[in-house]
């Protein structure tokens, strides 16, 4: 598909942050070997530091936002490079993955922290470039014939020593914001803590949507009516699909969803998933989210998720109804 004939997935109400993008994956360059030799020389580059938790450099923008710092094709290190696409102008997008030194206005930063500060071409750009590098990190073998494997098709395949080809995988998972369908202060939603995340900074206790992997031969919507069930104990009345954005960490698709339930229900937890779980009034998310809100019966401050996940992305549009 050429950029002429691609959706336009920025700059719509209600995107999650990391849905957005304008890339043209030119995917039908991907096995064009002449066409990307004469287009590297030309090209620009997104180094990631997949050592470093996937640090890119990015400069601040004076509207608060940030940009992504592309290196031309001669200026890039030593490393195996992998084609993304073109820009809106026609020039080369590629990613590699090697150590990132910020300089001068520069700054190293992970898609977690700065993805919702990106544009739609950098956001897309960027979530792209973790989610493909981390599949080669966790592939130089096949779990067919345990043989080594290189890479092919610009980065978008790896083969092993009988040419058997394996493509980037995406594992879908489920998110889901549960509320009690009241409108106005009234509302209240429910959100937990996992057992694994333990206290945060200064004491901050997180807390958000519940979420787990689509199991195979189940479908998104009854995973989420599982896993509800399975860690918090309590039972769905309603469900609304949401939207969707990828989560490279390493390599998941998140989908999103609102779902309703009776708060009188009781809640029964999984300890090994869920340690502590809450509904929230919209008054008390409004605090969280303004990073000022600290339980009135224990004491301890809460916080909510990254505004970059589509956790944060499901909360704010229950707050705002």
């Amino acid at each position: 598909m050429t950029e002429a004939e691609q959706p336009d997935l920025g700059e719509q109400p209600g995107t999650p942050p990391l849905a957005r993008t304008t890339l043209d994956r030119a995917a039908h360059r991907r096995k064009d070997e002449a066409w990307l030799a004469e287009a590297w020389p030309r090209g620009r580059v997104l180094v990631v530091d997949l050592d470093k938790g996937g640090r890119a450099l990015v400069t601040d923008r004076p509207d608060g936002g940030a940009a992504l710092v592309l290196l031309p094709s001669a200026e890039a290190p030593e490393a195996e490079r992998w084609f993304l696409g073109v820009d809106a102008d026609g020039t080369p997008l590629w990613t590699m993955d090697a150590p990132v030194e910020a300089s001068g206005d520069e700054r190293a930063a992970t898609l977690r922290d700065i993805g919702h500060l990106l544009d739609d071409r950098d956001a897309g750009l960027f979530t792209a470039a973790a989610a493909l590098g981390n599949w080669h990190r966790s592939h130089g073998f096949s779990p067919r014939t345990g043989q080594a494997t290189t890479t092919v098709e610009a980065g978008w395949a790896r083969a092993d020593g009988n040419g058997q080809l394996m493509w980037p995988r995406t594992d879908p998972a489920m998110i889901v914001l549960v509320h009690d369908g009241v409108a106005g202060p009234a509302g209240r939603c429910l959100l937990g803590h996992n057992a694994a995340w333990g206290p945060g900074a200064d004491g901050v206790r997180r807390f958000s949507c519940l979420a787990g992997y689509v199991e195979p031969g189940e479908s998104a919507e009854a995973a989420v009516v599982r896993e509800v069930q399975e860690e918090v104990g309590i039972r769905l009345s309603a469900l609304r699909y949401e939207g969707s954005q990828s989560w490279p960490y390493p390599g998941s698709l998140m989908l999103g969803f609102h779902a309703v339930a009776d708060a009188a229900q009781p809640l029964v937890l999984d300890p090994e998933e869920i340690d502590e779980a809450h509904w929230f009034s919209r008054d008390a998310i409004a605090k969280m989210i303004a990073g000022g809100y600290v339980d009135p019966d224990s004491g301890v401050p809460m916080s909510l998720p990254m505004r970059s996940s589509i956790a944060f992305y499901l909360i704010e549009n229950w707050l705002h109804g």
